[in-house]
Formats: structure tokens, C-alpha cells, sequence
């Protein structure tokens, strides 16, 4: 299953923690790295007393079921120092779910589509450059055609190049 990743944070260094996480993405059992886009800075949303995001968008194949994923990407994000805070607040990385091939998922631990993923141009400029035609399967448009409209036009600048 192709799924679409996005990755993100704004404590420590933030562009080592991304590629770690996406070192550690590589190295899981029954996964595949495949596409990963340039970094972006980000504002930060609700509490913007707090350091500014960076942000990226990797693509990868997996055999392991969402729920599994959904374990694994917790794993390394714990793995990597990620302490519980409140909404919005500041991490040391986060990566989210946002498109798990044509699935739709509403349970209690998941919902894919990530549930606000059309609103945040930190999502979906770097979505957008690696996978500009995914299919958002409840809305059938692109990922394209979403960041094109996307509501939230918060500052979002490409910055650089990762090297898993």
C-alpha cells in the first residue's frame, strides 16, 4: 500500500531529527522509503509563542496494516524523544498519517484521511511535490488541487533537501 507521510517539528535540531525519522522509516521491517520532499518552514499553529516548524513529505510502501503503521510511526516518534504536550504544542518530531492508499479509516486511534490535512499548506506544499496526483478518496480531488485552494495560507517556505 502507498502511503503519504507528513513530518514535522520545531525543538532541538530539526533537520537531524527528520532524518532520523526517516532513517528510522527506512529501516522498519515491511516498509519502503520512497519519495521524501524539500524541507519547508512553518509558523506553528494555536501557540505561536514557540519555535518555528520544519516540515516535510515522504512517500512509502508498506505491507504493515494502518493500525501497524500507525504503531511503528509512534515508536520512533517516542524513540526520537517526543514527550506529550498539549495541542498544537511544541516536538521534537511528529509524523502523521495523511493518505493510506484509497482507504478511509474513522476509528478511535486513527482516521485517514487525516481528518484536517486540507486545511494546512504545511502539509500540502510538500504532499504536493511528491505526489501532486494522489487522490484524496473522500473528496476525490488531487493533492495538487487541494494545496491550490488549501483554506490555511500560513507562512510555508521551501528551505532545503534532506538526505535520509
Amino acid at each position: 500500500m502507498r502511503v503519504l507521510l507528513s513530518l514535522g517539528g520545531n525543538l532541538g535540531d530539526r533537520e537531524d531529527n527528520l532524518r532520523k525519522a526517516l532513517r528510522a522509516l527506512r529501516a522498519l521491517e515491511g516498509v519502503a522509503l520512497g519519495r521524501v520532499s524539500h524541507t519547508y518552514e512553518t509558523e506553528p499553529l494555536g501557540d505561536t509563542a514557540q519555535p518555528v516548524f520544519l516540515n516535510l513529505a515522504a512517500e512509502i510502501e508498506t505491507d504493515l496494516g494502518p493500525l501497524e503503521l500507525l504503531d511503528a510511526v509512534k515508536g520512533i516518534e517516542k524513540r526520537l524523544g517526543r514527550e506529550a504536550t498539549y495541542r498544537w504544542g511544541p516536538r521534537v518530531i511528529d509524523i502523521d498519517l495523511i493518505l493510506c492508499g484509497s482507504e478511509v479509516i474513522d476509528g478511535e486511534r486513527l482516521t485517514v484521511p487525516h481528518p484536517e490535512f486540507r486545511k494546512r499548506a504545511f502539509v500540502l506544499a510538500p504532499l504536493a511535490e511528491i505526489a501532486p496526483d494522489a487522490i484524496d478518496p473522500v473528496t476525490g480531488r488531487t493533492v495538487a488541487e487541494l494545496a491550490a485552494c488549501v483554506e490555511d495560507k500560513g507562512k510555508v517556505v521551501r528551505s532545503g533537501y534532506i538526505t535520509p
